[in-house]
């Protein structure tokens, strides 16, 4: 199945799960091959914590992206 995100909002939240996905697999020990960990990009965005606290602020917020959208 394809899905066209057309909005920006949608963009928006399509990137953050692909990041939340990714830190999922970080926090499992996995590493990227090159550049900044997303860990670090999140907490360039605004997230705080520990790896556990920012995946929760991150579900918390496309949670929110989810409510706003119904």
């Amino acid at each position: 199945m394809t899905a066209v995100l057309t909005t920006p909002d949608q963009i928006a939240r399509f990137r953050l799960a692909t990041l939340r996905a990714a830190l999922k697999l970080e926090i499992s020990g996995m590493k990227r091959s090159r550049g900044p960990s997303v860990y670090s990009i999140l907490k360039k965005e605004g997230f705080t914590g520990t790896r556990a606290a920012v995946l929760q602020q991150l579900n918390e917020q496309l949670e929110s992206f989810d409510h706003d959208q119904n």
